[in-house]
């Protein structure tokens, strides 16, 4: 998007009471609803793995797989999972996603490895788990494990001003609203500063250790460095964050981040684009140059 953001000249005021009588328009408009629940019955497919991933390869889903992958890199066969496609298209409101996620949002976890299966959502949690069920990615304790857990909730936290304040009205809204843009702009720009800032003098973000405060940051704020999110790389001009592009650079050579980050993807370079995982192998056959499969409903 190359245009100057123009101001809607067309005055809003808000009724005493909201009611939803309309699409609220943009690109997700025909999904968005002020309710929750199942809209469909749809059971969720089930691997033979001890995980089971049901995501999209969005930053939050990126988090996870990155996880898993780095897990398996690092030694931990417990870690074998099975990633499922959940396309954001209506799919989040079947009902065997709902049981897994009430809030219906990617990713979702299902954790087979014990006697009963327990359900992980929020991809923060996610990390969490997976962190100290295998004892990886996560300080033991003092002001390293202080500082991944800060950093970690700082993202949770801070992503929504992202993706959905600054991505979604500079990208996705029907209307470029001048106030809406710079304000978002403002504060995600506030956000790369405290990021760049941070990692002048740390290599990582709780210090000198990768953890799971790298991996919920990365996908995200990595991405907008590299002009990957939203086209609005050169809008917020991040070239300027050298810091921040040093710590990128260094996670995007990592051999699992490359793997995980492809895991769920359904646009982009086909060669980029492994659908769904149930198998080390399937990044070397199942990628979509290989496979030229359509994606799954």
């Amino acid at each position: 998007m190359t245009d100057a953001p123009v101001t809607d000249p067309s005055a809003y005021t808000p009724p005493q009471v909201w009611t939803w009588n309309k699409e609220s328009g943009g690109r997700f408009a025909s999904i968005n609803r002020p309710i929750a629940g199942a809209t469909h019955d749809k059971e969720l497919p089930v691997g033979k793995h001890p995980f089971q991933l049901y995501s999209l390869a969005t930053p939050n889903g990126q988090k996870v797989t990155i996880m898993l992958e780095e897990l398996l890199a690092a030694g931990h066969k417990g870690a074998e999972y099975d990633a499922w496609l959940i396309k954001i298209d209506g799919n989040q409101f079947g009902s065997g996603f709902v049981d897994v996620n009430p809030n219906s949002k990617i990713p979702a976890l299902m954790d087979r490895s014990g006697p009963t299966p327990i359900r992980v959502f929020e991809s923060g949690s996610i990390l969490l788990h997976l962190a100290e069920k295998f004892g990886a990615f996560l300080p033991a304790s003092g002001q390293a494990r202080a500082e991944c857990l800060s950093w970690l909730f700082w993202q949770m936290g801070s992503a929504p001003y992202l993706g959905g304040g600054f991505g979604h009205f500079y990208a996705y809204a029907p209307t470029k609203i001048e106030y809406a843009i710079d304000r978002f702009a403002m504060e995600v720009k506030r956000q790369l500063d405290v990021l760049d800032r941070r990692l002048a003098d740390n290599e990582y973000l709780a210090g000198h250790d990768y953890t799971i405060a790298d991996i919920a940051v990365w996908p995200w704020y990595g991405g907008l460095v590299k002009g990957l999110l939203y086209g609005g790389g050169e809008f917020l001009s991040v070239q300027d964050y050298k810091n921040v592009q040093r710590w990128t650079d260094a996670i995007a050579k990592r051999p699992a981040v490359k793997r995980g980050r492809i895991v769920n993807r359904i646009s982009g370079d086909p060669a980029s684009q492994l659908h769904e995982r149930h198998d080390a192998g399937d990044f070397d056959t199942r990628t979509q140059d290989k496979i030229g499969e359509p994606t799954k409903a």
